[in-house]
């Protein structure tokens, strides 16, 4: 992916070293392992995180200065890279849509921190918060990404930003909250079959993103769609919970299979149109 030479977004909070430290927060290992196990990719992280936000067993870490590895602050760089070209495809969207775009503001964050979500933790990889317009990454995920679901490069990397600032796109079109009203109304087992088609449109999303930035500002070399694709692929419910557990429970699917996720992606990228992604009146997920 073409980047260095790209703007660098000025919103983004900084917090590595500034965070708590890294422990048992409120639900404890409970609330750990169910994020280990899930690795939600832009779920609504109160899910999760509202069981630690209410109690102890963290500490404010040091507030002294904090000296990044090279290669982190490389990631660090990629990142607000990559947020500042959502933010141009987006503003730009919403232009010709009539609407403005509200830029939202990446939280970079070591192991552990707040949100008005609840605590997250780095084991939940990146997050989107509708409550503060905030999407939260542990640049560590980025490694993670590599070696635990075998899915290098840094477009693959890039589709997992873009993803979560879809989810910040379904926020200010009012989608988020049609769909978290549903959550009172809908069986667990119901509002699982919406959450699938709120994480495909996010990934059919990302791919729009993409689109106009080749189409606009030619991001993209070779392979680059091919580790998105992948990215995609290892990130599915059914091949989580099959490495997770053995096998898999599809009325406990919660972001849609890898063959899912890939086509929606692909689906955003071929089309370049919000209008493609219209996942909640789709019959064919």
């Amino acid at each position: 992916m073409r980047w260095r030479t790209g703007r660098r977004s000025s919103n983004v909070e900084d917090r590595r070293g500034k965070g708590m430290k890294k422990g048992l927060v409120g639900g404890g290992i409970g609330t750990i392992l169910i994020a280990l196990v899930a690795m939600y990719f832009g779920v609504d992280p109160s899910v999760v995180m509202q069981q630690g936000a209410t109690s102890g067993g963290a500490s404010r870490g040091g507030d002294g200065a904090y000296q990044p590895s090279a290669h982190e602050q490389e990631l660090a760089e990629f990142a607000s890279t990559v947020l500042a070209d959502t933010e141009d495809t987006w503003t730009k969207l919403f232009q010709q849509a009539g609407k403005r775009y509200q830029k939202p503001r990446l939280v970079l964050y070591s192991g552990i921190t707040q949100s008005a979500c609840g605590t997250g933790q780095a084991a939940m990889g990146p997050f989107y918060c509708p409550g503060d317009y905030k999407v939260y990454l542990d640049l560590s995920f980025f490694d993670e990404l590599q070696r635990r679901h075998d899915a290098p490069g840094d477009f693959a990397q890039a589709y997992v930003l873009a993803h979560e600032v879809g989810h910040h796109v379904q926020n200010l079109l009012g989608i988020s909250d049609k769909v978290n009203k549903l959550r009172r109304k809908l069986s667990k087992e119901e509002f699982n079959r919406v959450s699938v088609r709120m994480e495909l449109q996010a990934d059919c999303l990302a791919g729009v993103w993409a689109n106009h930035a080749d189409r606009e500002r030619h991001i993209l070399e070779r392979g680059d769609i091919e580790e998105a694709l992948n990215a995609a692929t290892q990130i599915g419910d059914d091949r989580l919970q099959k490495q997770a557990q053995g096998y898999v429970v599809p009325e406990s699917f919660t972001h849609g299979t890898s063959e899912q996720r890939m086509r929606w992606f692909a689906q955003g990228m071929k089309a370049g149109e919000i209008a493609s992604c219209n996942t909640f009146k789709a019959n064919r997920l």
